[in-house]
């Protein structure tokens, strides 16, 4: 009873600051206009996207010649200054201030009404929400472990399935209470059924509470210390998640074979993985890992988009603990998403798994209206590897050898 009373005023705040925000970005602008400051870009640089092969016949002959090399220069430097992958892995700017200092990074011209309103917002953020946001969290996550400990002291059968099913649900209904969190689920008829695979676009941990919110998952992701990794040894024990160490080869083979095993009987939860095996701040969905598509099973997508207006919901991990975390989130207005339930997918029979992952990427990333990125987001923490430099040679060397200017070249070495 007490979080669907804190539900009801959550709505009205929603509607409310809705409201308040588009009058306050409407001042800021005029403030922005009437100063004489333009207006910051969202892009430092803006990109040709025209592929290569084309962008070099424009400009000059298709065949070879030294003036290509101002191309990959050109290219070169742009990556240096913004290139299209780091970007994903911090926070998204915004086209208007929403009131919060940890935004207002290209904001610094403020008027004394609009300060007034930010005194505001602090008063009510920390003063009133977070001391209530706090307290449902205590004790949704309090709920949670020990709700799942206790169950999973009970025999496997029914009842257990059905207790756990209850504790999670409850469990993670209140923590979304707790965030403040204000969800709209579209397409519900597409909500993955039991031995299926859900996959989604991951921006943050609580994608997980929120999917939870509206349905029970057995759950497939990294083992982590602290405050997660004792939710996560708690869970487990209730139901049949899947936690790994990704550093370990073994530990990720198996994973696959528990997988398919869990895909096998249809009476299980559907699992629920995160293809892209990082968190990416919501503007584009990266490569997905093959190995969720190799288990075969019918996959359902699922396209998450938050609304950077009212709290910034991305997970820096190399610059935020999950606690800093939680209390950002907590010391914002709201949490607004979309969840998008996608048509159930198969994969074809002339399809292999990166083909299959690559489809059903796509089809989240156009939904959720997101830019769809063919780099791995494991380039987060590791070293680009030389095959992606090795790719651009070959397909130079290939529009060389298909316009004949490598056969030109010979002859004329040869002639010489």
């Amino acid at each position: 009873l007490v979080p669907e009373c804190f539900s009801f005023v959550i709505q009205l705040l929603y509607f409310d600051m809705t409201s308040d925000l588009e009058g306050d970005c409407w001042l800021h602008h005029r403030i922005i206009f009437s100063v004489g400051y333009p207006f910051p870009s969202q892009g430092i640089i803006e990109r040709d996207e025209t592929p290569m092969e084309k962008e070099i016949a424009l400009l000059h002959r298709a065949d070879f010649e030294f003036s290509h090399i101002f191309y990959f220069c050109r290219k070169g430097m742009e990556a240096i200054v913004e290139d299209e992958v780091t970007q994903r892995f911090s926070s998204e700017e915004l086209l208007s201030w929403n009131l919060l200092t940890r935004t207002n990074v290209n904001f610094h011209y403020i008027s004394l009404r609009l300060t007034v309103v930010w005194v505001i917002g602090v008063v009510v953020r920390y003063c009133i929400l977070l001391p209530l946001r706090v307290s449902l969290a205590a004790i949704g996550i309090t709920s949670m472990i020990v709700g799942t400990t206790a169950v999973g002291q009970l025999p496997n059968g029914r009842v257990k399935n059905y207790l756990s099913e209850v504790v999670h649900l409850t469990c993670s209904r209140i923590l979304v209470r707790a965030l403040s969190g204000t969800i709209h689920y579209h397409n519900k008829e597409n909500r993955p059924q039991k031995g299926g695979i859900c996959v989604a676009n991951h921006t943050s941990p609580i994608d997980a509470i929120i999917l939870t919110n509206d349905g029970c998952y057995a759950m497939v992701g990294q083992v982590h210390g602290g405050l997660m990794g004792i939710i996560q040894r708690a869970t487990v024990k209730a139901c049949p998640h899947v936690w790994f160490e990704r550093s370990e080869m073994k530990d990720r083979h198996l994973v696959t074979k528990r997988l398919r095993e869990h895909v096998a009987d249809k009476s299980k939860l559907p699992i629920l993985i995160f293809p892209e095996g990082t968190c990416i701040n919501n503007t584009s969905v990266m490569m997905f890992k093959k190995g969720s598509f190799e288990i075969g099973g019918t996959i359902y997508p699922v396209a998450i988009k938050y609304d950077p207006q009212f709290g910034d919901a991305f997970w820096n991990s190399s610059k935020y603990n999950i606690v800093s975390y939680l209390l950002r989130i907590m010391t914002s207005w709201a949490i607004v998403c979309n969840v998008w339930y996608l048509p159930p997918m198969v994969r074809k029979e002339d399809e292999d798994a990166v083909q299959f992952a690559n489809r059903v990427r796509s089809a989240i990333a156009r939904q959720g209206g997101l830019t769809e990125l063919p780099w791995d987001g494991g380039l987060k923490r590791a070293k680009v590897k030389d095959t992606f430099k090795e790719e651009q040679q070959k397909n130079y060397s290939k529009m060389l050898v298909r316009n004949g200017s490598v056969g030109s070249l010979s002859a004329e070495t040869e002639s010489d």
